[in-house]
């Protein structure tokens, strides 16, 4: 698991990654239901990674807006058939969008090397522990009960994130294992989301990479008024913007068309 958290980690920085989704649920907005055996998620993830994706992020609980939350039983019952042998037969590294520090710990034990925690190590008190025990690195994203349109966002975006900064240093998860993400879609109004996407550098005197989520996200729908698989351009447009803007790891659904585009964007900003 080591090697490929440092092969992750030793790319940051160097170019935009891009984070191929894989989810094993039933219910996720785009996908869910498509992937939950091991054999279609097998395939899923090694097409992800033939189309240039850097790492994979399997999530066995939907994060959608109004989702039902499942206990921990459920999403390690989702995880069992499939997770051991991907992270075998997959030679990038693996991440686990969970919030559950079992969850977590089980799916470091059996190589995953990145935990991608929606809740920003804030759900589970065990998270941050987990998280330093096993040697991962971390996903921290921004997260909040509710919306509120009068919220300055920013300053809520940076007490919850020195929060969870606080909690990795007391853990022990070494500041070169950390990645933010200002949780696009999660807890913020349409004008907030925008916002948050244009202010990413207001972020990066954190010395940390940013990774942004926003792929065919029903904000992006809700613009150009198209259903969930054909918000690609969209996707694209987003986070190209955001990549202008400091982010530096996308997870997206659609990687070939992803890497294709950084390399482009690479090759401009660099030039």
């Amino acid at each position: 698991m080591q090697h490929k958290r440092d092969q992750f980690i030793g790319l940051l920085g160097q170019r935009s990654l891009v984070m191929g989704i894989l989810n094993v649920t039933p219910d996720s907005f785009s996908d869910g239901g498509k992937f939950q055996s091991h054999e279609a998620a097998l395939a899923q993830a090694k097409r992800l990674v033939e189309d240039g994706a850097d790492i994979i992020d399997i999530g066995a609980e939907s994060t959608r807006p109004g989702h039902t939350p499942v206990p921990e039983e459920v999403e390690l019952a989702r995880l069992a058939p499939i997770l051991p042998g991907l992270a075998q037969a997959i030679e990038k590294p693996i991440s686990i969008d969970t919030s559950k520090a079992a969850v977590a710990r089980y799916a470091i034990s059996v190589g995953v090397a990145v935990v991608n925690d929606v809740w920003g190590l804030q759900k589970d008190p065990a998270m941050a522990d987990a998280v330093a025990e096993g040697g991962a690195a971390v996903v921290i994203m921004h997260n909040r009960d509710g919306v509120d349109p009068d919220l300055d966002v920013l300053g809520e975006m940076r007490r919850f994130f020195d929060l969870s900064l606080a909690l990795a240093d007391k853990a022990g998860i070494p500041h070169r294992h950390i990645i933010l993400d200002p949780g696009i879609g999660f807890g913020k109004t349409k004008d907030q989301n925008l916002f948050v996407l244009n202010r990413l550098d207001s972020f990066l005197d954190y010395d940390l990479p940013l990774l942004v989520g926003i792929s065919r996200k029903s904000l992006l729908g809700a613009m150009v008024g198209s259903e969930v698989e054909s918000r690609l351009v969209a996707t694209l447009a987003a986070n190209l913007a955001a990549a202008a803007r400091g982010a530096s790891v996308f997870r997206v659904h659609d990687a070939a068309e992803h890497v294709a585009a950084f390399k482009v964007f690479d090759a401009i900003a660099r030039a």
